[in-house]
């Protein structure tokens, strides 16, 4: 038997080797992931919802920095953190008001394989083009967010870098300021995990045994913890574990929102059903021991939808059937450029160039773009508001 652990162990180890590798090869020298994209001036503009002419007067009043041609005397793009910038400038800030509760939003499915990570990175990275400040909070053990965001888990992450020290029997924070880390976006943090999260797991589940207040204690903690640092931002989002554990009822009780992804095959959706089955147990046992659970949105949405599959349009058609309004209309496609991209351990919004052809990965991010920008609508519906108005629909309106 222990023959069989220890080989267990070295195809362990094999695979993080493997893993730095691929990181190092893939991002800058000094290991961490650069945030090289660009975008063009008519992009930027729609983002800011004014017009490119506008601008170009801000940067001949002085208002924003002239930007340095390039070598061939082209206007280069615009980075992130300049974009950034420019709604301050000019206004165009989606950020909530102090008066706006902050978002928090646990993206949860006890299936594995949904592409729940997946869709919390390109949200988070969706957000952030948008303009909003956005909290990563990895609470996996398995850590595939953390990995995303560039750092290796089992490398770069110790434990006293995860929830851990915050959530642990013996906690040696107080707050969960020690554990945000800054990531190439400007207005992206994030909370990495790692493999010994899972400790908590097992302390918790111990305690449990002689009674609920420790477990309840620390359901009220994280929400405490997460809505002190949510001070900071417009949206937290939150990444549990693929499974019901002490970690997950946690992040149930933390969050104000859920966001449901599911792949259009049918175990996918059976195990969805049997997810929001348990869920509705689990919540009615929490709020019977006095946990306020209070959610301004519970929305579905199908991943990895492939449009060419007849059995992936049969079964979104059964989902369509089921959950109505709750599924949301538009699903994330699979892509090509969302694996090549993930090869790399980088979402699509981060990548400077296509990998693959420009058609597959402009389809691509419009899809994202139209999928992920019904979350924002939610988000900002929460807040009472709707989509901002663009300078033409402001000056023509009738």
């Amino acid at each position: 038997m222990s023959e069989f652990i220890s080989h267990i162990g070295g195809l362990a180890e094999a695979g993080e080797r493997m893993i730095e590798r691929l990181r190092k090869k893939a991002f800058l020298p000094e290991s961490r992931k650069g945030l090289s994209v660009r975008i063009g001036i008519a992009e930027v503009a729609s983002l800011l919802g004014c017009s490119t002419n506008r601008i170009r007067m801000a940067e001949e009043d002085g208002r924003l920095p002239s930007p340095t041609p390039t070598t061939n005397g082209r206007r280069p793009g615009y980075s992130i953190e300049q974009i950034l910038h420019m709604r301050k400038v000019l206004g165009a800030s989606p950020a909530r008001s102090p008066m706006d509760e902050p978002a928090i939003i646990a993206v949860q499915n006890f299936k594995g394989g949904v592409g729940k990570s997946t869709v919390t990175t390109h949200l988070a990275h969706y957000l952030a083009v948008q303009g909003y400040r956005v909290l990563v909070v990895d609470c996996d053990s398995q850590a595939s967010t953390t990995t995303l965001f560039g750092f290796n888990p089992h490398f770069n992450i110790t434990r006293d870098e995860t929830l851990y020290p915050y959530l642990s029997i013996d906690p040696t924070q107080e707050d969960l300021r020690y554990a945000v880390k800054r990531t190439p976006w400007p207005n992206v943090d994030l909370i990495p995990s790692n493999l010994e999260l899972f400790d908590v797991e097992y302390e918790l589940a111990a305690a449990g045994a002689d009674g609920q207040s420790v477990l309840t204690a620390r359901f009220r903690k994280l929400k405490q913890g997460l809505n002190e640092l949510a001070r900071d931002y417009d949206v937290v989002l939150l990444d549990p574990p693929p499974a019901l554990g002490t970690i997950s009822l946690a992040v149930m009780q933390a969050a104000n929102a859920l966001l449901v992804p599911l792949a259009a095959t049918t175990p996918d959706f059976c195990s969805t059903v049997q997810f929001l089955s348990m869920m509705d147990q689990v919540l009615q046992q929490l709020l019977a021991a006095g946990i306020a659970i209070d959610y301004s949105f519970v929305r579905l949405i199908c991943s990895k939808f492939d449009s060419n599959d007849p059995s992936h349009a049969l079964v979104r058609a059964f989902m369509e059937q089921t959950f109505g309004p709750a599924l949301l209309p538009v699903p994330i496609l699979e892509s090509a450029e969302i694996s090549h991209a993930a090869i790399r351990m980088m979402s699509v919004y981060e990548l400077a160039k296509p990998i693959g052809t420009s058609k597959t990965h402009k389809r691509c991010r419009a899809n994202l773009d139209e999928a992920l920008g019904q979350v924002e609508q939610l988000i900002r519906q929460s807040w009472g508001r709707v989509a901002p108005a663009s300078e033409a629909e402001a000056i023509y309106a009738v």
